[in-house]
């Protein structure tokens, strides 16, 4: 069987940085940016948002189910990969730059936005989905993807620290910096992807055996009952990620009332700094938080590990109803970091069994399909959250800022409903997550015996095709 030497899997998990920095900077501040600095309807990006979710229900799987029957020289998967990433970085820095001085209309910018976030979101999906689908490939053993899984969480969280807590330094509390912001943002995410795709090394008798045709290979995947459990979990995670990140500007704008300096243990820290701190502190106390997570999986297994945490982050989570100043906001982000390390580390080894479990079901790998599919529903939880946002902000009273007000007085139905976001939704999709885990059978005796047979059935593959040369 061929070999994934060590450097290859650490270059493989640095992609994780420029993935982290690209998609959480735009779901944290582009919706920000759009409706309460720029003064687009809250009601017309979420229509932006249900067409965009349109668009993912194509998109992701036929890119998977494309990457799952590419045979070329250089594999399945790395062509994929480095054709899509000059266009993603592109689009990317174009998010944040249709403004400067062009009077644009309403209209004019809604429309804009939407295709930019149509051609981000394309070529971001075929560099990810090729990327995450050599997951099984680059780490085999339970061990294995137990330590990439923990590398490619580490430098996750470093992309969620540059890409969530550095924005608003880097472009100011009225956001005319962010074109400075913009080309940071695209330079970091470059060299992390450049390493990404020089980590990203393939096996050939994982295509050994040709994928079935589209609507076999899409039922296949649908009628897998751990991978649905698995989707349902994985979609609550994730909403968590987007909907809390989307939601703490407003919460902190309006709710703990961060509008200008204010003094901290003898320091006075301005209005930029209390944000990005705020955001930072879930980040940085993630990263120390990772050990005893990696031990529990260790120990417990990622399945039950995974469940551990999600209740404890939804009961973290109800404390954001509380606060109402930067120090209560800061001790709530800096506990829920503390389950944010496990979230972010624990779903990549199930998803990886279940593509094992399906090789040695069926013979082919499919790694593409599942991921495809894994994101296309990930993605809903960004449709969810953004359509959410407007729904509630609509229904409260949401009053969006403008050049002349920038601080403007909420209703008390508006501050409830950000609490509602922050803290009441995210709860609640933690517990969602956790009952849909307890569907998934595949973990424990079953997952080892799995693996166990999925090694032997690619060892066998590996002889046939050295006979065959």
């Amino acid at each position: 069987m061929s070999q994934i030497r060590p450097h290859h899997r650490f270059f493989y998990s640095a992609g994780s940085l420029g993935v982290a920095v690209s998609y959480q900077a735009f779901s944290t501040y582009i919706q920000f940016l759009y409706i309460d600095i720029i003064g687009v309807r809250a009601a017309w990006i979420g229509v932006v948002w249900a067409i965009y979710g349109l668009w993912n229900s194509v998109n992701d799987p036929l890119a998977g189910y494309l990457s799952d029957r590419t045979r070329t020289r250089w594999g399945r998967r790395v062509p994929w990969i480095a054709g899509s990433l000059l266009p993603l970085l592109v689009t990317f820095l174009l998010l944040w730059l249709p403004f400067g001085d062009v009077d644009w209309s309403e209209m004019g910018l809604l429309f804009y936005f939407l295709l930019i976030v149509l051609l981000f979101d394309l070529f971001w999906t075929i560099f990810v989905m090729n990327w995450a689908s050599l997951f099984p490939e680059v780490a085999t053993t339970e061990g294995q993807r137990t330590n990439v899984s923990a590398m490619r969480a580490a430098f996750s969280l470093l992309g969620l620290l540059v890409g969530v807590a550095l924005p608003p330094l880097l472009a100011g509390a009225d956001w005319s910096g962010r074109g400075n912001m913009a080309f940071l943002l695209t330079a970091v995410t470059t060299v992390s992807l450049v390493l990404g795709l020089l980590g990203s090394k393939e096996r050939p008798e994982f295509a050994a055996e040709p994928s079935p045709p589209f609507i076999e290979s899409l039922r296949l995947t649908l009628r897998n009952r751990n991978f649905l459990y698995f989707l349902g979990a994985n979609l609550m995670i994730q909403y968590v990620f987007l909907g809390l990140a989307a939601s703490i500007p407003f919460y902190a704008k309006y709710v703990l009332q961060i509008q200008g300096p204010t003094t901290v243990g003898g320091m006075t820290l301005d209005t930029e700094m209390q944000n990005s701190l705020l955001l930072a502190a879930a980040f940085l106390i993630a990263l120390p938080a990772m050990l005893p997570w990696w031990l529990l999986a260790r120990r417990f297994g990622a399945w039950r590990s995974l469940r551990m945490v999600s209740l404890l982050g939804a009961a973290v989570a109800l404390y954001f109803f509380f606060p109402t100043t930067f120090v209560g906001g800061i001790i709530g982000t800096t506990i829920f970091g503390i389950t944010l390390a496990g979230l972010l580390m624990l779903t990549d080894p199930l998803i990886a069994d279940i593509t094992d479990e399906d090789e040695v079901q069926n013979g082919a790998r499919r790694e593409g399909m599942f991921f495809g599919i894994n994101g296309l529903f990930i993605r809903f939880a960004f449709v969810i959250q953004g359509i959410l946002t407007a729904v509630i902000f609509t229904l409260t009273g949401y009053v969006s800022s403008s050049p002349d007000v920038l601080y403007p007085q909420q209703p008390d139905a508006a501050l409830f409903g950000m609490r509602l976001l922050t803290g009441g939704a995210t709860a609640i999709a933690l517990v969602l997550a956790f009952l849909f885990l307890g569907g998934y059978k595949l973990h424990g005796a079953r997952a080892d015996q799995v693996r166990a047979e999925a090694r032997a059935l690619q060892a066998r593959k590996m002889e046939q095709l050295a006979d065959g040369d």
